[in-house]
């Protein structure tokens, strides 16, 4: 792979996290192996700011994730923890003994049947999408030795030994030996870098690994000042009134974990397909074209996942890139560093159908499905915006109309597909700072994506009016956008609120894992003062 790529390194924390980050790496890994035409255009996204060149001892070259994870014991199932590109390491040291050896196999797990089915020859997906179980399930990626970090102390399965405080996470990067291990690794990723643009963070919220997260994110904005630090906090589907102790627990967590990633983070974005922060569930969000089950992690973390890989396309173009830095710096201006999150998955066209027509039927940012937790954009007032529109033929780019028709906006008087949704943002969104970002590139669906869409689409993503085809759904037109608005002092000041009302110290294990009275007292100031950056009356711009 060529030179010169803004690298990032990426840390997921957390076991919805891994679900999250194994969607993503599989989606970067399907667009590395997609089909090339000779005459297609040279690749929008430079693969080489997440991924790494390498070579096993052997001489055998790698390209893996730059990627450090950690997660708990009895998360991985039959992945192992040094990965499968390096060989063993534990037989490699093994060789060099020249001494009587004695072995002790433990019995591997056996492969979920899911990744088994992927892995046939036929490539035919039989097994129920509810049998996988952890996110190594259907990962498809290779990853480096350097990679996994598993935290032993703590179980994944079982109602024992749970991460389920705040202050339990924040107690592991204060252990020499997590400390240690986590710098290690940092020091090996980061010292074959070129340049270093910063960390994407992939965490938690709703569990102990948001302490994780505060503890890295602090460490990161110590020791690599001026590097970009943006931390996407996780929550998985809707949970239940019948088990309030994990709901409280949920809302403090997420609580402590906005709060303190967001001190040392260059931006922060709650991604959830739920739409409450705080105690009160709510059914989650819906799509036109997409049938999901929202109690799968498999389901909700594709989603997600999608989300993602559409937005952090800026800190990942080929030419002409923004940086992470940048792109904080257009989002998070008079102290607002969360930011909240919206899609449309997949973006509604209909063959035939050009840029401008689609748009002008969208409607505006109340056609995006919000994906923060944070209730509908309807009646908010926007500070920034960062909007980016993928997987459109050239083509459709502009509009078709013939010469002398009258036009229907002007929309349809742009000259280039930039300035079509330029042109549309400033409509929508007048006198807001924005950013905007128009690829051919579509997202990559192949399996191990889940099947949730609607029979209305077809191969690549169109919605078609008929008869449905046949052909599985591959790739999709995506659009996602980050916003700084008003909303988010509405949904901080309702977790705050919520936060209030609790007599903490009948949630005595909360406590116990290391928080105090006072902190719960000090992250309650905190949340009130980043609602208030949010008044819609008092952040007004020219």
């Amino acid at each position: 792979m060529a030179g010169g790529a803004r690298e990032v390194l990426t840390l997921q924390l957390g076991h919805f996290a891994g679900f999250v980050g194994a969607h993503w790496w599989n989606q970067q890994d399907a667009a590395l192996c997609a089909p090339s035409e000779a005459a297609a255009p040279p690749a929008e996204l430079c693969p080489d700011v997440l991924y790494r060149a390498g070579r096993t001892p052997h001489g055998r070259e790698t390209y893996t994730p730059r990627l450090i994870l950690m997660d708990l014991k009895g998360s991985l199932s039959s992945l192992k923890q040094e990965g499968g590109l390096y060989g063993d390491a534990q037989l490699d040291a093994a060789i060099a003994w020249q001494g009587k050896l004695t072995t002790h196999k433990e019995e591997l797990c056996p492969k979920n049947p899911y990744l088994q089915d992927l892995r046939s020859a036929e490539g035919v997906l039989s097994s129920d999408e509810s049998s996988v179980r952890v996110w190594s399930d259907f990962l498809r990626v290779h990853l480096h030795p350097r990679s996994i970090c598993m935290i032993h102390k703590y179980n994944h399965d079982g109602e024992a030994g749970r991460l389920e405080a705040f202050g339990q996470g924040e107690s592991i990067l204060k252990e020499p030996r997590y400390l240690e291990e986590l710098e290690d690794r940092l020091h090996f990723y980061v010292e074959e870098c070129d340049f270093l643009q910063g960390f994407q963070i992939l965490c938690d919220l709703h569990n102990g690994f948001s302490g994780v997260g505060a503890k890295a994110t602090e460490l990161l904005q110590d020791e690599y000042s001026g590097r970009g630090i943006i931390t996407w906090g996780l929550l998985p589907g809707p949970y239940s009134l019948r088990e309030p102790q994990k709901n409280v627990f949920r809302l403090l967590n997420t609580a402590f974990g906005l709060v303190h990633m967001s001190a040392h983070s260059s931006l922060v974005c709650p991604l959830s397909l739920g739409r409450s922060l705080g105690l009160r569930p709510e059914p989650p969000v819906t799509f036109p074209h997409l049938q999901y089950d929202a109690t799968l992690p498999f389901h909700c973390a594709a989603v997600l996942a999608t989300t993602l890989d559409t937005v952090t396309v800026p800190y990942r173009l080929r030419s002409s890139p923004v940086s992470m830095a940048h792109l904080a710096d257009l989002l998070n201006f008079s102290g607002k560093k969360v930011v909240t999150a919206a899609a449309t998955i997949p973006f509604p066209l209909v063959p035939g159908q050009s840029l401008p027509d689609a748009l002008v039927q969208l409607g505006g940012p109340a056609a995006w499905t919000p994906l923060s937790a944070c209730g509908g954009p309807c009646g908010t007032r926007c500070f920034a915006l960062s909007v980016v529109l993928r997987g459109l033929d050239g083509a459709r780019h502009t509009s078709r109309l013939a010469p002398g028709t009258a036009l229907p906006s002007p929309l349809h008087a742009c000259t280039t597909g930039e300035d079509v949704l330029a042109q549309y943002l400033q409509q929508q969104e007048p006198r807001v700072r924005s950013s905007a970002h128009l690829l051919l590139a579509p997202c990559n669906v192949v399996p191990p994506y889940p099947r949730l869409f609607s029979p209305s689409l077809s191969q690549h993503g169109l919605v078609l009016d008929g008869s449905p085809p046949g052909a599985a759904v591959e790739s999709i037109p995506v659009l996602g956008a980050l916003c700084s608005s008003s909303t988010l002092s509405q949904t901080l000041g309702d977790l705050a609120r919520d936060l209030s009302t609790l007599d903490v110290r009948r949630w005595a294990s909360f406590l116990d894992a290391g928080v105090e009275q006072a902190d719960v007292e000090e992250a309650l100031e905190e949340l009130g003062s980043l609602a208030q950056c949010y008044r819609g009356e008092d952040s007004l711009t020219d």
